[in-house]
């Protein structure tokens, strides 16, 4: 297993937890008939790269890896050793797979979501902040994953006559230099893409939101159990459960190229009224009766 969060995080803990209990209803008990080597990479891109080939190194008969930044350094290290990858944004445009239904090579599994999604992003900002002119999107520079969710907040941000900045950050230092610049201004909201980086930061980031009264908007839950205001995207344990199917059929025969890679068929809003009451925001109570989760 080649996992993208640090080993302490709580959302780390459940997304295994999820994992081994659905292995453990396939008959793969850990220590007992399956042995499980795992990485943690937390977000660094040097460690990914070393333990994707430690990994491969093993000779193991299946990988899991969550996140492009962990696939694309398995995908270096092998093209025969079968990977389920969890969390991956856009496989086919990354090389990873030649098609969804047909993947055609060693790795199959679970995106994360369509890009289409971060558009919404910006439409539940306008609806939770009715005032908001300008947003700004916080993002990891460098990613066809981070550009092609940005690509789809500007499509929304044409029609919702909200004015759209980057902020592309590599390290905590950027962040918190990006929010002292940007929220200085009045009318002023953050939109937070998905990715691994923003996953490991996400405590210092929704710290810095609060700090500067800034309405945000996120791609997870855990964003909002976090401290975040609130968050819209998949189910972010789910794809792990699914993930053990995948790897029992492949311990069992079968090929990646043959299983098809699966896509969200649900997406959840969640509403922190904690932090919406410390921004002096009153959610709209058709939002509230829309979500699927409301913190108190």
């Amino acid at each position: 297993m080649l996992m993208n969060l640090d080993a302490h995080d709580a959302e780390s803990h459940a997304r295994l937890e999820a994992f081994l209990q659905e292995l453990d209803q396939f008959g793969w008990i850990e220590g007992g008939n399956v042995r499980i080597h795992a990485r943690w990479g937390a977000g660094d891109v040097d460690s990914f790269r070393r333990y994707a080939a430690e990994l491969v190194a093993l000779a193991p008969d299946v990988i899991l890896a969550a996140s492009t930044p962990a696939l694309g350094p398995l995908q270096s290290a092998t093209r025969t050793v079968p990977i389920v990858f969890v969390q991956v944004a856009d496989p086919v445009g990354g090389g990873f797979v030649e098609s969804l239904g047909r993947p055609g090579g060693n790795m199959t599994g679970f995106a994360v979501f369509d890009y289409s999604v971060s558009g919404k992003w910006l439409e539940l900002l306008k609806q939770v902040f009715p005032g908001v002119t300008r947003a700004v999107v916080l993002r990891e520079p460098g990613t066809a994953y981070g550009s092609g969710q940005f690509g789809a907040i500007q499509t929304a941000a044409l029609s919702l006559g909200v004015e759209l900045s980057q902020l592309s950050v590599r390290d905590t230092g950027e962040i918190e230099h990006g929010f002292n610049t940007f929220a200085s201004g009045s009318n002023r909201g953050l939109i937070v893409t998905a990715s691994t980086f923003t996953a490991v930061h996400r405590d210092v980031i929704t710290m810095l939101a609060a700090q500067h009264h800034l309405p945000a908007v996120y791609p997870f839950r855990y964003f909002i159990t976090s401290g975040g205001l609130l968050s819209y995207g998949p189910d972010s344990i789910g794809p792990f459960r699914q993930a053990a199917g995948y790897v029992d059929r492949i311990l069992k025969g079968e090929k990646p190229a043959d299983l098809p890679v699966q896509t969200p068929t649900k997406y959840e809003l969640v509403i922190n009224l904690k932090t919406a009451k410390a921004l002096d925001l009153e959610v709209p109570r058709s939002l509230l009766a829309r979500a699927d989760e409301v913190i108190e």
